[in-house]
């Protein structure tokens, strides 16, 4: 990551995206910004110290990424930082909210990747970062659809990076716990170790200058996520699982994804 490089931010407007936005011009990035809210967008770009160039998009629209990535043209790396989320229980299944979920965080991640990575490896150069989460390492309770679409996330770069690791492409995957977010306020349990968007987007951008392809934090919560992965299922689960309270009234969901994907 080098002073003058062209980075395509997606995911920029709001939270962590919109910190990254912010250091990584002060560090000399140029950026392209795309998120859905165009107008969020040109303040951000207005407000950066280096050139940044606005692209409005829907992740979910595989032709308008297309169309997009074309736009930008050719970058030396792409951030893709795109999320929605509702907490959410099994027995309050809302599909149109988990459709969202699997279709930005993941699928998104999909359609962006498949737009610009065949390039980064025919020129064999490019960087490429993936935002994850903590909560994809295994199954939690209230994460219906969430903890799976950053748990194909993961999978996703990681299938990249066992193909590229010894090439010019550099893939990084980035796994943060709870970030103090419009998205996280939805949340009516303690989050612990929860940090605000500028510290994240500092862990993120020292994951950025390292050689490491996996960074998960903060730390010492991130423990706990990767120490859970050696616990057979009869053990987890007891421990982390929760008691069906069938009785328990249903919330009711705001789904609309122009409000919630950054």
């Amino acid at each position: 990551m080098e002073q003058g490089a062209r980075y395509w931010l997606v995911g920029a407007s709001e939270g962590l995206g919109r910190s990254l936005a912010h250091k990584l011009s002060a560090a000399g990035i140029e950026l392209a910004l795309s998120a859905r809210n165009g107008e969020r967008l040109q303040e951000l770009a207005d407000d950066l110290p280096t050139a940044a160039t606005v692209h409005p998009l829907d992740v979910s629209d595989l032709q308008a990424v297309k169309d997009v990535a074309f736009e930008v043209g050719q970058v030396d790396g792409v951030i893709y930082a795109a999320g929605v989320y509702w907490p959410m229980d099994a027995k309050d299944w809302d599909a149109e909210a988990v459709e969202a979920m699997c279709d930005i965080n993941f699928t998104g991640a999909a359609r962006v990747m498949g737009t610009t990575v065949p390039a980064m490896i025919e020129r064999n150069a490019g960087h490429v970062v993936l935002i994850g989460s903590l909560s994809g390492f295994r199954g939690l309770p209230g994460a219906i659809g969430y903890g799976a679409s950053k748990a194909g996330m993961m999978h996703l770069a990681e299938n990249m990076y066992a193909e590229l690791h010894n090439t010019g492409v550099k893939v990084q995957l980035v796994n943060p716990g709870f970030i103090k977010t419009r998205l996280t306020d939805k949340n009516d349990f303690s989050m612990p170790f929860v940090m605000g968007p500028d510290e994240a987007a500092d862990n993120v951008i020292a994951a950025m200058r390292s050689n490491r392809f996996q960074t998960n934090f903060p730390r010492m919560f991130s423990w706990l996520f990767r120490g859970a992965n050696f616990l057979p299922a009869w053990a987890y689960y007891r421990v982390f699982g929760r008691k069906a309270d069938l009785d328990k009234p249903k919330p009711t969901a705001n789904k609309s994804k122009t409000a919630e994907q950054r």
